[in-house]
């Protein structure tokens, strides 16, 4: 008997296999609304065990990208709610992911008035895509002022209750790949000397505190967060301190019983890997369910599961381009190629158009 297509429990949650749609920026959210393409395409992914949206900004000031969705209006929480409804209508499971993109933004991305911040008013190296004007530098941050980190910390509670209004079955904080989260975390994004800079206690405590926020307003068995150690993408290079310092997270994060943590490891995607010994702290300190990704196939996946390296696997690109992947990795089918030309244009073409099994 297979694990990995087997039922199994996340929390309250049944989930109908082991399997995670990992999240996805696809940038079809026209005027930063959710619609019905959107709902379209997470329908018909809806045989994965549960879909983690693209990244979903709390706030204004998060919406880095172009065209990304956001979570913080009636407009966004009603658009969000084609999604939930076609996901659940079909028999799946959907959490949404909170992205914050911090610095990683260009202020043409990003709606009247709304700014670009971040721990430091240190620019991150590399440039962004701008509808406007094509690519750009990343602009440079305003330092988040005491006013602003509170001010945050309540749009990412709010934007838990909007998900919840929206229909989610729980949200993720992305804590991962270079975005505000992880901007306090690392050490060279993050140069405050306040109490939000310094030590790992000081840089740790903007994300506990959002986490506390986001449990207090829905629960802690709707809350997953997404962590990406080791991880160099946005202009987070390695520093010595990294395994220690996240060893302390995952233990700040066990004590807060969030219902999972999600690893993220994009070595196969060229990034250093993370060490196993990282893995297995997180797996012995954290007692909530743990979700392993980063370029897993259904050989691979069945093995940590059985070995009891993780309870759910997350899967990105290829459930991109297989809508049917539970089907296909159980029938041994081949696998649709992804059109990465397509990966954030608007419109259907390389979204909701790949091919399924007869």
């Amino acid at each position: 008997m297979s694990l990995l297509f087997s039922e199994t429990s996340l929390g309250p949650l049944t989930l109908q296999n082991h399997l995670v749609m990992a999240p996805m920026t696809r940038s079809r959210a026209i005027g930063n609304v959710p619609n019905e393409l959107m709902a379209e395409y997470y329908a018909q992914r809806a045989t994965a065990g549960l879909i983690v949206t693209e990244g979903t900004s709390p706030s204004p000031n998060g919406l880095g990208y172009a065209r990304i969705p956001g979570i913080f209006s009636a407009a966004q929480i009603a658009g969000w709610k084609l999604t939930t409804d076609a996901v659940h209508g079909k028999g799946g499971k959907i959490f949404i992911q909170f992205m914050h993109s911090g610095r990683i933004g260009h202020g043409l991305n990003l709606p009247a008035g709304a700014r670009v911040l971040g721990p430091s008013a240190v620019a991150a190296a590399g440039e962004m895509y701008t509808d406007a004007e094509g690519m750009k530098p990343n602009s440079v941050p305003e330092a988040m002022t005491d006013a602003d980190i509170k001010a945050t910390i309540e749009e990412f509670a709010q934007a838990a209750k909007n998900a919840v209004a929206a229909g989610f079955d729980g949200v993720e904080l992305h804590g991962a790949n270079g975005y505000l989260l992880e901007q306090f975390i690392r050490p060279n994004s993050n140069q405050r000397t306040d109490r939000y800079g310094g030590s790992i206690e000081n840089r740790g405590r903007f994300v506990l505190e959002v986490v506390d926020a986001v449990i207090q307003a829905i629960g802690k068995d709707k809350v997953g967060i997404r962590l990406s150690p080791f991880g160099v993408f946005n202009d987070m290079p390695l520093y010595d301190a990294m395994e220690t310092e996240y060893a302390w997270l995952a233990q700040q994060l066990a004590v807060r019983g969030l219902v999972y943590i999600h690893l993220v490891d994009h070595s196969a995607m060229g990034a250093p890997p993370v060490p196993d010994s990282m893995k297995a702290t997180f797996r012995s300190v954290f007692k909530g369910a743990l979700i392993l990704s980063g370029g897993y196939d259904a050989t691979r996946a069945e093995s940590d599961l059985a070995s009891g390296r993780c309870d759910l696997i997350g899967v990105g690109v290829p459930f991109l381009a297989n809508p049917d992947l539970i089907a296909r990795w159980k029938s041994g089918a081949a696998l649709n190629a992804p059109d990465m030309g397509a990966f954030y244009t608007p419109g259907p073409k390389g979204y909701t158009d790949y091919p399924v099994l007869a």
